[in-house]
Parts: structure tokens; sequence; C-alpha cells
């Protein structure tokens, strides 16, 4: 367990106060496995990074994409430039007899090199690959497999350590020679200022416009989660015990059905908390009567001076107090039933009969002292399930329990295990038996059957009624064998073991293990 901090010895009240409050959520946390203080992310966030993030992952892709696209649209006009140079140049070179003949005047050669920002490579190279005129720098071209004459061609080249366009075409002179070729190539200062200029023209206002989307973005996420706030304030202007449900009429389509989740969970709250009152009343006036009568005993004893009488209401007492201690029992059993069990108990696979048969073992001692017949009768198989040991030996007390209490001497109390789809326990009676019209009433709260003279606390059949709920069964009254006493029968989910063959049930009457007398 985490101790708090002590803190500075010159801390401040407040940072004191925090500093208890963060020692008790540590201790709540270590305290109770349920509890868990890691709060999910806020909604507001994760919807901002959701629409921010994409932009700024594509704000890059943009970028080079931009790039791209800019060096590929300042590349159009030069290269038509450069492809028209060796087009005239091309339209100059004479073929005759297998000899070149390049009649460049030198007003062309001077206008085709004039050019302030890059500089300009022109050359033509005969079939024994002698440059016949220009500059020698310009690499060759690779020969293609086949030759379109005056097709000009581009590609990309250096000379010395400057990248250039180069655009080439090729003269054919005969079968078996190879052919003219006739290059221009340029740097690329002037396209690289195109395209920079293209590219700033673009990406210069997205400056503006990112932050000016992120801005708006905000203000709309805001505006788009003030009826959230409208909510939280109205619901933090209740008052404590206010579980009316929130009006949906004002609020938003998206959180509608979680207010109305919301809504039922306060109507069951609510619920549960009316019945506890209930309870909590029925539970007072339950024991205001045997501590009453406890009292009015005592004072008798006290004034009394026989000693047969005084040990007569001493009697009296004791069997007022086992009345009292006995309703205590069951009504702490009762708020242990109704809790989570799940928190206070481990829900374990386990054998159904065996526990029916311990069960029945304990209450043997009891129903002899009655003069009652007490037999089981197993199902001759494991018959497993889900759930809580404790409760379920509490839940089979009180059935065997109710089922004595209520069987004149020399009766017969069977408790009996059958397997089917379902894991079914019975308890049957030859009893008083239950009228019709009054056994829905006999799972409620302290509701006894009137004309019986037998004790009880009328908690016993509640009892066994929420443990059975808590495991998911179902328990059902009917009519003994014959038309005699009652029948209790829970029926359980089975825990499914794939080594079990289950057995078919067996019929009411075939005992297996009698126990009693």
């Amino acid at each position: 367990m985490s101790k708090p901090d002590p803190g500075p010895p010159d801390a401040s009240p407040g940072a004191q106060g925090k500093g208890r409050f963060a020692a008790f959520a540590a201790r709540r946390r270590a305290g109770n496995p349920f509890v868990n203080f890691e709060y999910p992310n806020s909604l507001f966030g994760e919807i901002l990074d959701w629409m921010l993030a994409p932009l700024l992952l594509l704000w890059p892709i943009s970028i080079a994409a931009t790039n791209h696209v800019a060096g590929f649209i300042a590349n159009l006009p030069y290269d038509q430039h450069l492809a028209d140079n060796v087009t005239a140049i091309v339209q100059l070179v004479k073929i005759e007899g297998g000899r070149v003949a390049v009649n460049l005047p030198a007003s062309a050669r001077s206008l085709l090199r004039a050019d302030d920002t890059d500089a300009l490579y022109y050359q033509v190279v005969g079939p024994n690959s002698r440059v016949i005129q220009g500059d020698r720098e310009i690499p060759p071209p690779p020969l293609p497999d086949k030759i379109d004459a005056g097709k000009v061609l581009l590609r990309d080249g250096r000379i010395d350590a400057d990248s250039v366009r180069i655009a080439y075409a090729f003269l054919p002179v005969r079968q078996g020679v190879p052919p003219v070729v006739v290059q221009v190539a340029e740097t690329l200062k002037k396209r690289e200022a195109l395209s920079a200029s293209i590219i700033s023209g673009v990406l210069l206002p997205q400056f503006a416009i990112i932050p000016l989307a992120v801005i708006l973005v905000y203000m709309g996420l805001m505006r788009g989660i003030a009826p959230l706030r409208l909510l939280q304030d109205r619901i933090h202007r209740r008052r404590p015990s206010d579980l009316s449900p929130i009006p949906v009429t004002r609020v938003p389509e998206e959180v509608r059905p979680l207010v109305v989740a919301f809504n039922q969970m306060m109507g069951r709250l609510e619920e549960n908390l009316q019945a506890q009152q209930r309870f909590i009343a029925q539970a007072a006036h339950q024991m205001r009567t045997p501590l009453t009568g406890l009292k009015t005993q005592t004072e008798i004893a006290l004034s009394e001076t026989d000693p047969a009488q005084m040990r007569n209401a001493l009697q009296l007492i004791a069997e007022s107090t086992d009345r009292a201690s006995h309703m205590i029992n069951q009504l702490l059993i009762l708020a242990r039933a109704e809790a989570s069990h799940e928190k206070l108990h481990q829900v374990v696979p386990l054998d159904l009969d065996a526990l029916a048969r311990g069960v029945t073992e304990e209450w043997v001692v009891r129903a002899m002292a009655k003069n009652i017949d007490l037999g089981y009768e197993e199902c001759g198989c494991r018959l497993m399930i889900n759930g809580v040991p404790l409760l379920l030996r509490e839940l089979l007390t009180n059935l065997v329990d109710n089922a004595i209490k209520y069987t004149p001497s020399g009766g017969h109390v069977t408790v009996r295990a059958c397997a089917d789809r379902l894991a079914i326990i019975e308890v049957e009676d030859d009893g008083i038996g239950i009228p019709v019209e009054e056994r829905e009433s006999i799972f409620e709260r302290f509701y006894r059957v009137l004309g019986t003279d037998a004790e009880g606390s009328g908690l016993g059949l509640p009892i066994a009624a929420e443990i059975a709920e808590l495991h998911q069964a179902r328990i059902d009254l009917l009519e003994g064998s014959g038309g005699r006493g009652s029948l209790f029968r829970v029926s359980f989910p089975r825990h499914r073991d794939p080594k079990e063959n289950v057995a078919p049930p067996i019929k009411p009457g075939a005992s297996d293990f009698p126990i009693g007398l």
C-alpha cells in the first residue's frame, strides 16, 4: 500500500491536501483491483489529432509532388527550344556519296550560343565517330536498334561538373554505316529558376493556409462540443438525491444513446435504492418485535422470585435470543448474496452432486431429532457447474431447512440431483405444502405462509432466490409427489466437460442413497 508523500516542510496547505487526496486514491487503487483511474484520452484531442495528422502527413507528399510537377513544367518549353535547334542543324547537314558536310554560318553559331544564363553546346559527329563541327565535350548517345531519321530525342547528361539537358537526332548515311549524330546540350540554370518560381508560388500560400485551417478546425471542434459542456453543467447542477432522467430533447444525436443508457442505469439505481429503503424499514420492524419481546421477558425474569418460574423465563429469553440471532444471520447472508459475488468470492467449477450430498448429510441429525426421513438421490455422474461454493451451500441449506421445518413428524424429505442439459437439484417434502395463490409471494422478504406455527424469519427462500439469480439459475416451486407437500427445483447451466457422459435424469422415487431413519 502506498503512503502519502509528506512533502517539503514549507508545503502549502493546498498542496498538502492534494497530497493526501493522491495518497487516498493510491490506497483505493491498491485495495480494489476493479478501480481504474486511467482515464481515456480527450475526445476533443482525438478528433483534432485525426483531422490534423493526415494533413501534416500529406503536406510533405504535396511538396514532393509539387517539385516533380514544377520540374516537368519547367522542362517543356526549354526542351522544345533544344529540339528546334537540333532540327535547324539537321537541315544544314548534307550527305552526298557517303561524305558529310555541315553548312552552319558564323552568325548562326553566334546566335546558338547567345545565352547569358546557360552554357549551350552543339555537336555534329560523322560515321567514323569524328566530330565534324561543334564541341567535343558532349558525350555520345546510345545507338538505338532502329534509327528514325530526323526524330529528336532527349536525355540528361553531364559535361564537366554541370548537369545538362541534351537533344539529339540520327541521320542515316547508308546500309552498314553508323549514322550521323547531331546533338545540342544546355545547362539547367533557367529550368531550375523557373521550377523554383513555380514551387514558391504554390507552397508559400500553403504556409498561410495550413495554420488558418488548424485554427478553423479548432474553432469548429470547440463549437461542436459546446452541447457536451452544457450537458455537463446540467448534470453538475443537479442535487445529489436527484436521480430523475436527463431530458434528451437538447442532447446531440451522437450522444443521445449514451444519455439514454445513463438514464436507464439511473432508473435501475433508483429502484435498488427504493428496494433497500423498503428492506431496511422491514428489517427494522422485524427486529423490533423480538427485541421488544426479549426486553419484556427479561423484565419478567428479574421480577420473579420462584426459581422454577425464573428458569422458565430464562428459557424463553434464550429462545428469543436464538430467533434474533438467526434473523440477523439471515440478514447478513442476504446482504452478502446481494453483493457482487464475483468481487467477494471466486467462481470455480464444482460438482453440484457432491455439494448437495454433503449439505444433506449435515442435516441428518436435525431430521432425526424431528423424526423425519431425510434421503438423498444422486445422479450417478459428476454434475459440474460454475459457482461460488459458499453461496451454493447456503442456497441448499435454506431449502433443506425450510423443508424440514414445515414437514410434520414422521414425514419425508428427499434431496435429489438430476443430470440433463441443465444441472438440477430438487428438494421435495410431503409436508403442509404451499397454496397456489401464495407461491408467487413466498420469495418476498419477510413473507410467511399463514396458518403455520413453525418459527422462521421469512428470509430463507428470498436468500435462495437471490443466490440462484446470481448463478443464472432458475428456481421453481411445484407440488410434491401425489399432490402432497412441495418440490423446489433449481436448474443451473452446466459446465461442460468433454470427457463427461451425461446420464439421463433420474425419476423421483428411485433412492440411490437413503439417509436418515
